[in-house]
């Protein structure tokens, strides 16, 4: 293996690790049982953010940080679907 590969493995192990890390600590978004359809994208979100976490390992995290930017855009949605529950607790 160069050493080019070397560090270039080091480094994307090291933002998948990073990546990982930002999910386990992601703090909850619930929007509880007064919205169920977003309480429903919610669930949906938390299993797609699953099966990139499944498929980062099935790979070998070598997905040159398409699922982790993924998983970014996911938390992103998950953070407008707590935005729209409380915007719709105001009316």
């Amino acid at each position: 293996m160069s050493k080019s590969n070397l560090v270039l493995g080091a480094v994307l192990g090291l933002g998948a690790l990073a990546g990982g890390l930002v999910i386990a600590q992601r703090p909850g978004e619930n929007v509880g049982r007064r919205h169920p359809n977003l309480m429903e994208a919610q669930h949906l979100i938390d299993q797609a953010l699953s099966r990139l976490g499944d498929a980062q390992r099935d790979n070998d995290w070598d997905m040159r940080g398409h699922a982790a930017k993924a998983k970014e855009l996911l938390e992103q949605a998950n953070h407008e679907i707590k935005e729209a529950a409380e915007a719709a607790n105001h009316h």
